[in-house]
């Protein structure tokens, strides 16, 4: 004994030589030294002790002992022959007489009782090879050969947590430290098996036996077949999960049409980064291959404001398309950046022609007409802003004569100056000159139509303006009595009346001396037949001369001191009726003051005006 367990050494029947031992001992023997009804063992089947149709030598026609270590049954015990019987003679050994071989192991040798495994015989690599292959299929097979069921319950347990963790199909897969795992596991529980089947005798038929190995190499294609079908499904979540990515870029861009485009672009932006990892990483892909059809529809959106024909709005979005071509690949772009010039040429032509006499556009005309200019200027329509800029002057230039509110025209003729000014394009010099002069027609239109709709305040100013912007203009001298007229109108109306005349009429003069005889300077102004103003400085030594109150109704005698003591001003006046309108300044004791008066000035006279300031009592 060496520590081997005792088990029964008898072959199982199927492991008997036919012949030898099994009720049969009269038939004849079967040619080729085999016998039984299935052919030649398979190569994992342990053949019998001395090899299958062995027979003792001299012995013809008696069949073999049956194998196995110890005496038939039936027979007396001892190694010796039996009472009265000539010694056995083992096959292999050349003389009767001589003792049989020692068996290959010692009776009680194999598992224990209840194992499951028959006894143990010679090793079998072919055997061992098949319980291998067969725990390899991930289904614990060999095991279940072996009816090691402690063994093939482990796997089936480890196959199912392997199938747990990693079904459904996702798309990070399993983790690669747990796939390490279970093909360790599965070498290992190969191994295990080709240890326990190398001397296991396997209670099988012999036909089944033929039938394993071809059986475990077919199973092998469980493993395989399990792991390319979840490969596909792996790849298959991939590519969902890209789909999915691209249905949520197109989200943000049908999200984005209709929005301002400064809303609208951190949404294209993110659909942008989509579409080019799509598009440019994964290219093989489903999702990939329909970026392309993406980028058009893009493209679509966003010049959506171009195909609605508002122009100005059209413009930023056409100006990210043409300009993807600097952030995003140009691979996948191709053309489509150059798609955009025509479209935003136009819509930088149509909103910046559609801003020229607008003085609140956003952009203004400069900045849409300049951009055209220096963008596209070999463009159609770069060709055609000088007509529509000289023809939006000549427009409102025509009119300033006839409208019946010139300073709608001049203002608009204004903000055309101003666009014109602020463009650099060479070929608008001469319709900048054509505004300019258009704008100065306009200003004096516009006064003369504020004095006759009795709108003085509005025409001061703007005859005020006037003459100091034109000095030089054959108009300016009308201007200032224009203004002058509007500011005794805007306290008298009566000297609103009429618009002064454009030219000082001729004939004799009448003096007029207008002294001062009070605190404060004094300007005074005068309509008439001839309209100016004189300022007369303050008289240093004068008073205020007593109220009625005060004065208890003595007439009041002004200017009676020496005529060198007053301020003078001496005005050579046409005969006709004259109004007046004084306004004194303020001095440390007294306020500012104004008043009218109505003069008339006949011819052959001289006349004296003395003007005063009395206290409210």
């Amino acid at each position: 004994m060496v520590g081997e367990e005792p088990n029964d050494a008898r072959p199982e029947p199927s492991d008997r030589v036919p012949g030898a031992g099994d009720g049969s001992l009269d038939g004849p023997p079967h040619a080729g030294g085999t016998s039984g009804g299935f052919g030649a063992p398979a190569p994992w089947e342990a053949p019998p002790p001395g090899g299958p149709g062995a027979s003792a030598p001299g012995a013809s026609g008696a069949s073999a002992p049956p194998p196995g270590f110890g005496p038939p049954p039936g027979a007396g015990q001892g190694f010796g022959p039996p009472p009265g019987s000539a010694p056995a003679t083992a096959p292999g050994w050349a003389g009767a007489g001589t003792l049989p071989p020692p068996p290959a192991a010692p009776p009680g040798y194999g598992p224990p009782s209840g194992s499951g495994q028959g006894p143990r015989g010679e090793a079998n690599p072919a055997q061992a090879v098949l319980i291998g292959l067969l725990n390899l299929s991930c289904l614990g097979l060999g095991y279940v050969f072996l009816r090691n069921w402690i063994g093939a319950a482990v796997c089936w347990v480890a196959t199912a947590a392997l199938l747990v963790l990693a079904l459904p199909a996702d798309v990070d897969g399993v983790p690669p430290g747990l796939l390490i795992g279970y093909g360790a596991f599965l070498l290992l529980a190969a191994a295990d098996g080709a240890r326990r089947g190398l001397r296991a005798t396997l209670r099988l038929g012999a036909s089944f036996r033929r039938l394993a190995l071809p059986l475990a190499v077919v199973l092998l294609a469980v493993p395989a077949g399990g792991s390319l079908a979840y490969g596909a499904a792996r790849d298959e979540a991939r590519e969902q999960a890209l789909l999915d990515r691209l249905s949520a870029a197109d989200a943000e861009v049908k999200s984005a049409d209709g929005l301002p485009f400064d809303k609208a672009e951190p949404l294209l932006a993110k659909a942008l980064d989509v579409y080019e990892d799509l598009g440019t990483k994964h290219a093989g892909s489903r999702a990939g291959k329909l970026v392309p059809a993406r980028l058009d529809a893009y493209y679509a959106t966003v010049s959506g404001p171009y195909e609605k024909k508002t122009y100005c709005e059209a413009i930023t979005p056409l100006k990210h398309l043409r300009g993807l071509a600097d952030s995003f690949d140009k691979g996948l772009l191709g053309a489509r950046p150059a798609k955009a010039d025509e479209p935003l040429a136009h819509s930088l032509y149509e909103c910046g022609t559609a801003a020229l006499a607008v003085d609140t556009a956003k952009p203004t005309a400069a900045e849409s007409l300049n951009e055209l200019l220096g963008t596209f200027p070999k463009s159609s329509h770069a060709t055609r802003v000088e007509p529509a800029v000289r023809e939006a002057v000549k427009k409102r230039t025509d009119v300033l004569d006839s409208s019946s509110d010139p300073c709608v025209p001049t203002a608009e003729l204004r903000t055309l100056r101003t666009t014109l000014r602020d463009m650099t394009d060479a070929s608008l010099d001469g319709v900048t000159r054509e505004a300019v002069a258009g704008v100065q027609r306009g200003d004096f239109a516009c006064g003369t139509d504020q004095f006759k709709d009795k709108n003085y305040e509005e025409a001061i100013k703007t005859m005020t303006e006037y003459a100091t912007a034109y000095p030089d203009s054959p108009q300016a001298a009308h201007a200032r009595s224009i203004a002058i007229a509007a500011e005794i109108a805007d306290e008298e109306p009566a000297a609103g009346k009429r618009l002064p005349p454009s030219e000082v009429p001729g004939g004799s003069r009448m003096i007029l001396v207008v002294s001062n005889d009070g605190p404060g300077a004094v300007d005074l102004l005068y309509t008439g037949p001839m309209t100016g103003k004189v300022t007369l400085k303050t008289c240093t030594t004068c008073t205020k001369y007593p109220g009625p109150i005060f004065s208890q109704g003595k007439k009041i005698k002004a200017c009676q001191g020496p005529a060198s003591k007053y301020p003078k001003a001496t005005l050579l006046l046409p005969a006709g009726d004259y109004h007046f309108l004084q306004k004194r300044a303020g001095t440390g004791s007294s306020y500012g003051d104004t008043k009218t008066s109505k003069v008339k000035i006949e011819p052959g006279y001289s006349y004296t005006n003395c003007l005063y300031v009395t206290s409210g009592y």
